[in-house]
């Protein structure tokens, strides 16, 4: 962005962390859409799953989230930490990418939990180096 010249504007950094991560997750959507409407409806689903038209709003709502997390974090100054907590941010983040093709375009159901398993790893490293990040005092 714009740390290489020394200044950050904050509406820009948060423009870009939050269409990136709606952008990916648009882009995942579109190339598993068809296995939802198709192979997942006839999956056999327990009672408390909930109804496909929520997954969107959700995920919309998650996927926004998550890019004011990573903004927030990449507002902080600049620091080996800081640098840390982003690339477990983009590992977490390819693997939610990724296990929407291992189960929806892949159908490879025992594939999709061993990845969940590392992704839920990741998601607790970037978790605790965002908390790192947020929770150091400046300077």
């Amino acid at each position: 962005m714009h740390e290489m010249s020394g200044t950050r504007s904050p509406l820009m950094a948060l423009v870009f962390w939050v269409g990136l991560c709606v952008i990916v997750g648009l882009i995942s959507g579109l190339l598993t859409r068809r296995a939802v409407a198709g192979w997942y409806t006839g999956l056999r689903k327990p009672s408390f799953n909930p109804p496909n038209w929520i997954f969107g709003p959700v995920w919309t709502a998650l996927y926004i989230l998550m890019g004011v997390a990573a903004w927030i974090v990449w507002m902080q100054p600049a620091s080996q930490v800081r640098t840390y907590a982003l690339i477990w941010f983009a590992i977490q983040f390819g693997l939610n990418f990724l296990w929407s093709m291992i189960f929806f375009r892949w159908h490879a159901i025992a594939g999709a939990l061993g990845e969940l398993g590392f992704r839920w790893l990741a998601i607790l490293a970037t978790m605790v180096m965002f908390w790192e990040v947020r929770s150091r005092p400046a300077g």
